[in-house]
């Protein structure tokens, strides 16, 4: 934690930063280091001076010293003094486990130290002591702590909040000094930072004196907003800021084949080959996933190639004794790589890290310097970092990434403001402490920067629930605390302070099971729980990198034995997947375009983006490949500045609506939701719909059909609120939502009588709550006579906002619309035989992806067959095929055999010409003469029409035409033809080449064009005999009579078709290159090599003979 390279410290600041502290401490440091950092220097007299202080520097730049040194300075002085006692003195906060035991175990070798020197100096000090309170320390070392607590406390957002409210721990708070928030920037931007504020306002009024609040990070902006955020509403910061940016190393990996929508097996294989040549090349290397169970895989895959004890996971549902075991052995250096997830992300001290890779795009500016600061992990070393993407949106993302941070881009921090389930919870906790008059409750409240702009309505909203219960009769929740409205005094009811003890903290229940070894009963970890259910005695899985045999499934536990490396499955856990940050989002549309910019000079381009991007030339060709290719068959590229809907047919007949916007998952979920009911509502049919990063997916059934433009206006800054908010309440995301709402203002029971409450029944309290407060969210949707509104209450008001604007981001989504309005966003609509190759990505989307209910065996995407390479031209994508138009118009035109069949067709018809039935006259008769049929005069031209006269329409014709053979107003032609695709029967598009206008056509046929089409396309490219193929390779190997190359040139043609096919030394020019090559020359071979244009290499081992054994 402590160490940095001395010879890349830099030079001393004005002054001695050093001058105040003790000649002890003084000493220690010197004997360590040479110079104080910058951010020592500047921060150290800001803390002496009892200043809230914030420091803001890159990773290994003595941050965490710089916060600590003067707390113990203090310490040391009160030691000599004869002056320290068994009181906290100092609180580090942390927001991971795991940091807080790295700093704990890199706390006692100083403090040992400083003990030592003073001895030597001559100072008899009493040894100061440290110690972790986390979730997981044990409860023998908690009850030490509370009889005898340690100078220094390190812990977590969560911990702290109970030591705030146990009574006893209280007590031994009052004497705290200094308060350290670490990593502040990761508390920040959401609950976790909320609520510790609260618990930071409520140990300023326990404490004898407010304590010092240092802030610590290496990635926040705005730095003033995380400065007001540690500092409170009525206390100013003072801002060390020494920037964030490091001079870092970073490239991006492609395996040698192109990158496709989903990565095969085949590729996962390269991804797995390179990152074992890396760990070969380094001494450790720290791998970075986005899931638990690709961490597994990943690990898995590569204990294979490099070895069982090489190879560890690490991540969250790991338990903590396994946790430990990896980092000390990784610090240790016994492991050569470590796959993690987000567990070991933050500023932890884990050993002599060289390289950092990341398997897939993290989608965070911040979480990618974060992660590839922990290798050179000090002052002076410089972070080495490899991103891979798994596919070619990521490939660009990934791009885009690597140019945010050598631009010194970062991802804006928004903290939430005022949660009240987080308010709750607290008043709950304070008010069972001690008793509070309502004023003063409020005042402390707004203490709390997020809470700092709290009405005071919300507020006693709040109490007066916590008062009176949640909800009215059966399933509402009790009440917390007691209210005197006489004299505005509230305190907490009889277990109020248990409830808050056993259930408090923010971080949600996701229902995971116990994993447990037998027979010793040893934790392993966690599972979800739909996992667990889904499991039998006898399965086999992975976790922590071993592998386990299930004996049997109980009521939350998973009980199993050591399978012995049997082969595995990697289990599964649910959470919801986070979204690309605005700041990340920004730059990758600015990527798309500036690429769609450059393709007419594709060689600069990719030299261009091999140098900004850090790409190798493989990489830029397929992005610029991948560009060109949906320019091509889009007509423009999907960016910052244009959105493009693009509308295709699936197999089945159906329609699907890609919505090609690169602003970011939450921006693109509320986008689709609100599409989705904008249909609903239009249509009276739910569709089927999916949001990802980059695009937003509707899938249609044969039955509906729109104007594609008409789509434009569906949603606009004014109705979006109003329709994403009509859309939550009747997806999963809202009763999710609410449960942890309801949880965190502990009115669903989390642990009861010392044991964990079984998910389930924590899913089914929060049903009842939900009954209890909106009946008509969970009653039948059949008998509603108008649609659902929420209900006036304060975490239903929470719940919405929560899925408004944390979930998704409606205020981001009304931003991108009102450019789209003002004409800085433009709008195309394209119709395509089958999808772009930027459409491939959302077509076939994970189930975090959909924002409906549908399983993945129901999705109607399933009907969409997609390409596995690039189209070769724009014809392939946008141009329906003139012989498969022809072909179902021949189809489609009547030939009646009777009088019935004549009537049948008349009814397809609005009109039918006299001169294009001319061989119908006999049935046109028969019907004429019973009253089926009729024939007018429409203007010079006799028509005949069926006396039914449905408005059906069955030939393809522009409206203008269809207007003058029926001798209707164009007007109102365009009604009934409007109307008609409302119905779904028509299709309007520009079908036909070089079509003046647009054209409309039936539904039906339209998609057996496209499948004719695609028919066609798939003819072009068919299988060929064996003896066809042998035809081909030797002529395209030089061999077939008149093929054979000739000259230096043919030579290096021969080599270039030849190039990784292996063959004795002796052959190449003897048998390859003789049979190739017209009066081959050796010389011609010699001045390719001197020229440098080939090179020669042995890419395998040759084995071994009985000759090569040592004599």
């Amino acid at each position: 934690m402590f160490e940095r390279d001395p010879a890349a410290t830099p030079p001393l600041p004005a002054g001695d930063p050093l001058a105040a502290f003790h000649p002890v401490v003084r000493a220690w440091f010197e004997s360590r280091f040479s110079h104080p950092t910058d951010a020592q220097a500047e921060g150290w007299p800001r803390i002496h001076a009892g200043e809230t202080t914030l420091i803001a520097a890159p990773t290994g730049s003595g941050k965490t010293l710089a916060a600590f040194l003067v707390g113990i300075d203090q310490l040391i002085r009160e030691a000599e003094a004869g002056e320290l006692e068994d009181a906290t003195r100092i609180v580090y906060v942390s927001p991971l486990k795991a940091l807080s035991n790295d700093i704990q175990r890199n706390l006692e070798e100083p403090l040992a130290e400083i003990r030592a020197l003073a001895k030597e100096m001559g100072y008899d000090l009493p040894p100061i002591t440290s110690a972790v309170r986390t979730g997981d320390t044990p409860p023998s070392a908690r009850q030490t702590m509370v009889r005898r607590p340690p100078h220094i406390l390190v812990t977590t957002p969560e911990s702290l909040f109970l030591l705030v409210t146990a009574q006893r721990s209280r007590e031994n708070l009052r004497g705290v000094r200094t308060v350290i928030v670490d990593e502040i920037h990761a508390l920040a931007r959401d609950r976790r930072g909320s609520h510790l504020t609260l618990t930071l306002a409520r140990l300023d009024r326990l404490a004898a004196t407010p304590p010092v609040r240092i802030g610590l990070s290496a990635t926040q902006r705005p730095i003033e907003l995380i400065a007001r955020f540690l500092a409170g509403a009525d206390r100013d910061a003072t801002i060390v800021d020494r920037g964030h940016q490091r001079d870092i190393e970073l490239h991006v990996e492609t395996p040698p084949s192109d990158l496709e929508a989903v990565p095969p097996r085949e590729q996962w294989g390269d991804i797995f080959n390179r990152l074992s040549e890396l760990i070969g090349e380094h001494r450790t290397t720290l791998i970075f996933v986005n899931t638990r169970a690709l961490s597994e895989r990943v690990a898995k895959e590569l204990a294979e190639r490099l070895g069982e004890d090489a190879v560890a996971s690490h991540h969250g549902s790991i338990a903590k004794e396994r946790r430990l075991h990896v980092e000390q052995r990784l610090k240790a250096g016994e492991l050569r790589a470590l796959v993690a997830t987000a567990s070991l992300e933050l500023g932890i001290d884990i050993g002599a890290i060289d390289l950092v890779c990341q398997v897939g795009s993290p989608r965070s500016i911040a979480t990618l310097l974060q992660r590839i600061g922990r290798s050179g992990h000090a002052l002076g070393l410089r972070p080495h970092g490899r991103l891979f993407p798994t596919t070619r949106d990521e490939l660009l993302e990934c791009s885009a990434l690597i140019r945010a941070v050598t631009a010194g881009r970062l991802d804006r921090i928004n903290p939430l403001s005022a949660p009240l389930d987080v308010l709750a919870q607290q008043i709950v906790a304070e008010t069972a402490c001690e008793p509070w008059s309502e004023d003063a409750l409020y005042d402390l409240v707004r203490e709390a920067a997020p809470f700092a702009e709290l009405e005071r309505e919300p507020f006693d909203e709040i109490v007066a629930m916590l008062a009176t219960g949640i909800g009215d009769g059966p399933g509402a929740a009790a009440p917390l605390i007691h209210r005197d409205r006489i004299n505005g005094i509230v305190r907490g009811r009889r277990g109020a302070r248990l409830a808050a003890l056993n259930n408090g903290g923010v971080i949600p229940e996701m229902g995971d099971y116990r994993v447990v070894a037998e027979p010793e009963d040893i934790p392993v970890g966690t599972v979800n729980e739909d996992f667990a259910m889904e499991s039998a005695a006898g399965d086999i899985f992975l976790l922590g990198s071993t592998s386990w045999r299930i004996t049997r499934v109980d009521q939350s536990t998973v009980r199993v034995i050591d399978a012995h490396g049997a082969p595995p499955t990697v289990p599964f856990w649910l959470g919801e997947a986070p979204g690309r940050t605005i700041e990340l989002s920004e730059e990758a549309g600015r990527l798309r375009r500036e690429i769609a910019d450059g393709l007419d000079d594709s060689e600069a381009l990719v030299a261009r983006l091999q140098e900004e991007c850090r790409l190798v030339e493989n990489g830029a060709r397929q992005m610029v490949d991948y560009v060109r290719a949906t320019r091509d068959g889009l007509g423009v590229v999907p960016s910052d500045t244009d959105v493009v809907f693009e509308r295709f047919f699936d197999d089945a007949g159906g329609m699907q609506l890609v919505v090609h916007a690169p602003f970011g998952a939450r921006v693109n979920r509320a986008w689709g939701l609100a599409l989705r009911k904008q249909f609903c509502t239009t249509f009276d049919f739910e569709l089927q719909a999916a949001a990802n990063d980059d695009a937003i997916l509707l899938s249609a059934g044969p039955q509906h059909s729109w104007p594609l433009a008409e789509a434009f206006g569906w949603v606009n800054p004014r109705n979006a609120a109003t329709l994403v908010e009509k859309s939550i309440f009747y997806i999963p995301l809202f009763p999710t939502r609410w449960r942890w709402n309801a949880s965190r203002a502990l009115a669903i029971a989390r642990q009861r009588n010392g044991k964990r409450v079984p998910p389930f029944l924590q899913r089914m309290r929060g049903d009842d709550l939900m009954a209890a407060v909106f009946p008509a969210q969970v009653g039948c949707q059949e008998r509603l006579d108008e649609p659902l509104s929420l209900p006036d209450h304060p975490l239903m008001r929470q719940t919405r906002d929560d899925c408004l604007y944390e979930a998704m981001d409606v205020h981001g989504l009304q931003d991108v619309l009102t450019r789209i309005e003002d004409g800085a966003v433009r709008l195309h609509a394209v119709d395509t035989v089958e999808p772009s190759p930027m459409a491939h990505e959302i077509v076939s989307g994970r189930p975090y992806t959909y924002l409906d209910d549908a399983p993945i065996e129901e999705r109607r995407t399933r009907a969409v067959t997609l390409r596995k390479t690039l189209p070769d031209s724009a014809r392939d994508l946008a141009a329906l095929s003139p012989d498969a138009i022809a072909r179902v118009r021949e189809e489609a035109w009547p030939e009646p055999r009777d009088a019935e069949e004549a009537h049948d067709a008349l009814l397809g018809f609005v009109v039918l010409a006299e001169e294009q039935a001319a061989s119908w006259g006999e049935w046109l008769a028969e019907l004429e003469a019973g009253g089926r049929a009729a024939r007018v005069n429409l203007g010079e031209r006799a028509c005949w029409f069926a006396v039914e006269n449905l408005p059906s329409i069955r030939l393809l014709f522009p409206d203008a035409a269809i207007a003058r053979r029926t001798g209707l107003t164009e007007k109102d032609a365009d009604y009934g033809l409007r109307a008609a695709e409302a119905a779904g029967y028509l299709v309007r598009g520009r079908f036909t080449p070089e079509a003046p206008e647009d054209e409309l056509c039936d539904r039906r046929l339209l998609a057996r064009i496209h499948r004719y089409t695609l028919e066609g396309l798939r003819k072009a490219v068919a299988p060929v005999s064996r003896a066809d193929y042998m035809r081909f390779l030797t002529r395209w190997q030089g061999l077939a009579p008149g093929a054979v190359y000739g000259g230096r040139p043919g030579l290096r043609r021969a080599l270039e078709r030849l190039q990784g096919f292996e063959a004795p030394a002796g052959s190449w020019e003897d048998d390859l290159l003789r049979a190739r090559v017209r009066d081959y020359d050796p010389a011609w071979l010699d001045e390719l090599c001197l020229a440098g244009e080939i090179a020669w290499a042995r890419l395998s081992g040759r084995k071994a003979s009985p000759d090569d054994a040592p004599s």
